[in-house]
């Protein structure tokens, strides 16, 4: 029994020894993080170590609104990175809402860039030319066409001419025709010669010239009759009158229209044949108003036959419409061709093709008329010398009349850009301009005339500047998404004009200085000092201290809520608050553009607000450099050292005035110790 009671006794004794350490060990883990806690906050007590709650929460507030987006597909938006669901493409960070300050562009990454396949080309000035395209038909020349008609009553016994197409000789024999008229005109007219020649030997001279007037008017009857001057000298030589009549061709062409039958009973007038000279034909053009208003009298115009693919025509423009189509709303145009070997046929078509320089319109310079003199009626008729012209008899007119000159005319000069750069929707067109490299500017722009590949800018880019010519839809997409100016709504932002830009000092009538008291005073001049300080570090090329940007938005803020204050006061100190909220988590070139209206209004409060423990003045500064004007800020002392430039132009400026703490003080100009301006400036 001793022995069973000694082994349960040493049994209990090692159970209690393994539950005291496994106490011991968990006391002595919960002690070690109390003593770890413990020092900690002796540390950040003593300012052994800082406290970061602060920054991490800007961190992560800033975490929070950081959205990713895809360069390809601007629309995917997320709050993770990752990559787009639609291509697979890496995430990048798209700017937080408000951060982008360039209200008029956007900037396209190189990655993306790549792969939007983003291209740009130069605007050029040059002379430019349009070319108007248009499809005519052929049609005979009107003053090279005759109508063979009879000018008696009568029966058709022959035509010799006895189908379409026949050609002819001027002087062929047609037809002919019988004419009981013609043939009882025949005996009249030479009984009255007979009658005449027994009269020759008569006394009386009245008898005589009333017998030979009766015989001029016998011969021409014959002539209204259609007998020629050779079938008259016939019939006087023979005496045997002809009740049959021959019809000559009066020109030589071709029987484009045979009108009658042999056999067939015609009256006076009735057309027989009509024959037409090929050897010039016309091509009738329809043109839109705008395009015939640049066309003019002789002008080149080439053409290619739809019936002959790759054959070249060279002609003249011979007619322009004075009046436009009511139905069409078109002019009809005129051009007039040479077909010697009578190719060309009435009926076909052609593509012709006219070039038009753009500008206004005055002389034009054309070497095949310069000097020249051309027929009114038909502009193939060039000649070196004044002349009658052989198709018409007219008069031929020297080409200066027609606006051509004998010497080359420098052309006008346009702004040219590919037509693919210009992106319009309703009467709004745009460009975009990369102004920096991977920066893409709106541009409105005025068009002029929009040629085939080819667009004429009126007003909106200079020559030399690039614009996108590919991929330009995705930057305006990008603009929509930033809320920006784009294709649909160009004018959402209105720029500013260089007449707008203030780009000369703030000016005040007069400084009626009024002084704030007790803490309200002390409040006014922290602002000041920390913006003084903010001052400072962009004159010193860096981005403003926590510390500064909160004392001065602190201080901005308690001050607004002081009922001391005017309304106007109160909006400058808003404006004050608005743009200095985030300066220190901005880069320094976007610091420096919120830094401009936080200037504007502390340089006009200082004109109107001081504390009562105030001393010193304040000096006014102006730099004209500053991009799109308004440079204006404020120093502690009279050491120019410029915020805007910072080490690019430390002493850029002028001292514009000293601002006085004093009450009641006047504006005190310092114009006589302006700054010289230095190399930058010059």
């Amino acid at each position: 029994m001793s022995a069973y009671s000694s082994k349960k006794s040493s049994r209990k004794a090692a159970s209690s020894s393994w539950w005291i350490s496994q106490f011991l060990t968990i006391a002595l883990f919960f002690g070690a993080g109390i003593l770890l806690i413990v020092i900690l906050g002796v540390a950040q007590r003593f300012g052994w170590i800082g406290g970061s709650s602060g920054e991490t929460a800007v961190a992560s507030e800033a975490a929070s609104e950081t959205i990713y987006t895809c360069p390809m597909h601007p629309q995917i938006r997320q709050n993770s990175p990752g990559r787009c669901p639609i291509c697979g493409m890496k995430l990048v960070e798209a700017a937080a809402k408000g951060a982008d300050l360039d209200q008029l562009a956007v900037t396209i990454e190189p990655a993306q860039r790549r792969l939007a396949n983003i291209q740009t080309a130069e605007v050029v000035e040059k002379p430019a030319s349009t070319t108007i395209q248009t499809i005519g038909e052929i049609q005979i020349d009107e003053s090279r066409q005759a109508t063979i008609a009879a000018y008696i009553d009568g029966r058709v016994e022959r035509l010799f001419a006895d189908y379409t197409g026949v050609e002819v000789e001027q002087g062929d024999h047609l037809a002919i025709v019988y004419s009981p008229q013609l043939f009882s005109a025949q005996v009249e007219f030479l009984e009255a010669r007979k009658t005449l020649e027994k009269t020759s030997n008569s006394g009386l001279q009245a008898v005589r010239e009333a017998q030979q007037k009766l015989v001029e008017n016998s011969r021409q009857k014959l002539i209204e009759l259609g007998m020629t001057d050779e079938q008259i000298a016939e019939l006087e030589k023979t005496n045997e009158p002809q009740s049959r009549l021959t019809i000559y061709s009066p020109i030589g062409g071709t029987v484009t229209e045979k009108l009658t039958e042999e056999g067939k009973y015609i009256s006076a007038g009735e057309p027989i044949y009509r024959v037409a000279n090929l050897s010039t034909i016309w091509l009738m053009l329809e043109l839109y108003p705008e395009d015939a208003s640049r066309v003019r009298f002789g002008q080149f115009v080439e053409a290619e036959l739809t019936s002959q693919p790759g054959r070249k025509l060279e002609g003249r423009i011979a007619f322009i419409d004075p009046t436009v189509d009511e139905q069409n709303r078109t002019v009809g145009v005129r051009v007039e061709f040479k077909n010697p070997k009578g190719e060309l046929r009435p009926g076909d078509y052609a593509q012709a093709t006219i070039q038009i320089p753009i500008g206004p319109q005055g002389e034009v310079y054309d070497e095949g008329l310069a000097g020249k003199w051309i027929s009114p009626m038909h502009p193939q008729v060039i000649e070196d010398e004044p002349g009658d012209c052989p198709i018409c008899g007219m008069k031929l007119v020297p080409t200066e009349r027609y606006g051509y000159t004998d010497q080359p005319v420098p052309q006008e000069t346009s702004l040219i850009v590919p037509r693919s750069a210009i992106l319009m929707a309703g009467e709004h067109s745009v460009v975009y301009v990369e102004t920096e490299p991977g920066r893409f500017e709106i541009r409105n722009v005025t068009l002029g005339p929009i040629l085939r590949d080819e667009a004429v800018i009126l007003e909106g880019v200079e020559a030399g500047e690039k614009v996108a010519t590919s991929g330009n839809f995705l930057i305006d997409s990008q603009m929509q998404l930033a809320g920006k100016p784009s294709v649909i709504n160009p004018t959402k932002y209105k720029p500013k004009s260089s007449q707008d830009y203030r780009n000369k000092p703030l000016e005040f009538d007069n400084i009626q200085m009024t002084r704030l008291e007790g803490e309200t005073g002390l409040k006014l001049e922290n602002l000041y000092q920390s913006y003084f300080d903010i001052q400072k570090a962009l004159a010193s090329d860096r981005k403003p201290e926590k510390t500064e940007v909160e004392t001065l938005v602190t201080n901005a803020v308690d001050l607004e809520a002081q009922d001391k204050l005017s309304p106007a006061q109160k909006d400058l100190l808003t404006a004050i608050e608005t743009n200095a909220a985030h300066l220190h988590h901005v880069s320094i070139d976007e610091a420096r553009v919120k830094f401009k209206p936080i200037s504007h209004a502390v340089v006009t409060l200082s004109t109107q607000l001081r504390g009562e423990q105030a001393q010193r003045s304040f000096y006014q500064f102006f730099c004209p450099m500053v991009k799109e004007g308004e440079g204006d800020w404020l120093q502690a002392d009279e050491t120019l050292i410029n915020p805007y430039f910072g080490s690019q132009m430390l002493s850029c400026g002028e001292l514009v005035r000293t601002i006085p703490p004093d009450a009641d003080a006047e504006s005190h100009a310092e114009h006589d110790h302006q700054h010289e301006p230095t190399k930058e400036e010059k």
